[in-house]
């Protein structure tokens, strides 16, 4: 059996009586190359992402979901999943296919017996923060509040309560999803197992979720907000912050960064000046803070604005910095420390920073994160201890080149000094071997589950794991 059954067709040459009877399929609205909301309809996050699909299906139900997989696997067409859109290498969008948008299926409801959350599989994590606070409760998700619940989760799900309640994945108690064959199944601990393996961080390959069922915590207002030290103290700071992060309770969370502040909201003083830079989000008792937070200071950052705040306002804390359509090239690796020469690279690039908008994250995988065992989910970088992100942004297409080899150079002074592969989410397309890489031992059975449920590799516009031959 072949891996992949290439394309045979666009979506141009179905005739037009076969599209008329999908539509006739379908509750959900259809946007095809010739109607006027097309351009605006095949935008994405990453506004350096410029495919044409053929056409763009809103789905509204689970059954507008299977009548696309059908006649997406019936026409051979090549197929993509589009659920918040924020995926950095645009792959939630293709040329000349079937894009199956899940912005329709939006839901959220809270269980207050268990403490569970129940999503569609087209919410954004802002709309579920919206749902769940009013109840205390939150679900462990990124640092974006217009992220897709979908496309974060399957991938694994890093943001500021990793240390303290795991990835997104940990907290996933069960989906349902649509296969590559049409059929509908439920996927949790004791139905489905191997699928329910699989989707936590085996990313979109093995069906479309059009719901997710969530464990939330208690979590009501938080402490948080940034620390910045001149970018000259980037390996001072890095070195110091290995140290404390690692040795912190479960309760604080920091992400280091190199960075530039680009205006407002910080004084102007700060403007358009490099820092190296921790965003802090403490979840514990707050009269334990100021005791915790004293190291910290000690280190004697320039500016500090870490105060108390809902959950949802450190989630939105960097939404207005970060609108859709900004240029994205993105680079990502796993570190287990920061050597001297980690270190000196982060001075070297931290200090270069292109615009405004560009800059780099490392993010804890201690705490809760790191007590899943790597092999329990296919997220099989637990012993790390960072996972890297270098983004290049700007909101001028002219800047594409620049911000992209800026990007390039960094991730090449760090890539000898990392542990091999990157979180997935933080990806472009990069190629198969990048892919097997990020997934290390556990490639091999993600492999053998996508050969049972997706045999012809229907579902590849992802961080694609092929189907065992």
């Amino acid at each position: 059996m072949s891996e992949v059954i290439k394309n045979k067709q666009t979506v141009q040459e179905i005739n037009d009586s076969k599209i008329e009877l999908f539509k006739a399929q379908l509750r959900g609205e259809i946007v095809q190359v010739a109607d006027p909301e097309y351009n605006n309809a095949r935008k994405v996050y990453n506004g350096m992402i410029n495919k044409h699909p053929g056409m763009i299906v809103y789905c509204v139900d689970v059954a507008d979901v299977m009548a696309c997989v059908n006649f997406g696997r019936e026409n051979n067409l090549l197929v993509a999943i589009r659920g918040g859109g924020h995926n950095g290498g645009g792959l939630g969008i293709c040329d000349d296919g079937l894009v199956i948008d899940l912005s329709g299926l939006k839901f959220v409801r809270v269980d207050m017996a268990t403490n569970t959350v129940r999503v569609g599989g087209g919410n954004l994590w802002g709309e579920v923060d919206h749902a769940t606070h009013p109840f205390g409760l939150a679900v462990p998700a990124g640092i974006i509040s217009s992220t897709g619940v979908g496309g974060l989760t399957l991938g694994g799900g890093v943001g500021h309560l990793s240390r303290k309640y795991g990835l997104t994945i940990d907290n996933l108690l069960e989906a349902d999803m649509v296969l590559a064959d049409g059929s509908f199944v439920t996927v949790n601990n004791h139905q489905n197992e191997d699928l329910y393996w699989a989707i936590r961080g085996g990313g979109g390959n093995f069906g479309v979720i059009t719901s997710f069922k969530f464990q939330a915590h208690p979590v009501k207002t938080v402490i948080g907000g940034p620390t910045l030290w001149p970018i000259e103290k980037t390996e001072e700071i890095m070195s110091w912050y290995h140290d404390f992060i690692l040795n912190a309770p479960d309760d604080l969370n920091g992400f280091i960064a190199t960075m530039v502040i680009p205006g407002p909201p910080f004084p102007e003083v700060l403007h358009n000046k490099m820092f190296c830079g921790i965003v802090w989000c403490y979840t514990g008792d707050s009269s334990d803070f100021d005791a915790l937070f004293q190291e910290v200071r000690d280190k004697n950052p320039v500016f500090e604005h870490v105060g108390e705040m809902p959950y949802p306002a450190i989630q939105t804390l960097f939404d207005g910095l970060f609108p859709p359509n900004l240029q994205w090239y993105w680079r990502a690796d796993f570190f287990n420390d920061f050597s001297e020469e980690v270190r000196a690279a982060h001075l070297k690039y931290g200090s270069s920073i292109p615009t405004p908008l560009s800059q780099m994250h490392l993010y804890p995988i201690s705490g809760a994160a790191s007590r899943v065992g790597k092999e329990e989910t296919p997220w099989a970088y637990r012993d790390a201890k960072y996972a890297g992100v270098i983004v290049g942004v700007s909101p001028d297409p002219e800047d594409a080149p620049k911000i992209t080899q800026w990007c390039k150079d960094y991730w090449e002074a760090l890539h000898p000094y990392s542990s091999g592969g990157a979180y997935s989410n933080f990806m472009m397309e990069e190629g198969q071997e990048r892919v097997q890489a990020s997934y290390k031992h556990n490639y091999d059975r993600l492999s053998e589950i996508k050969k049972t449920y997706d045999p012809n590799n229907l579902f590849r516009v992802n961080q694609n794991i092929k189907p065992k031959t």
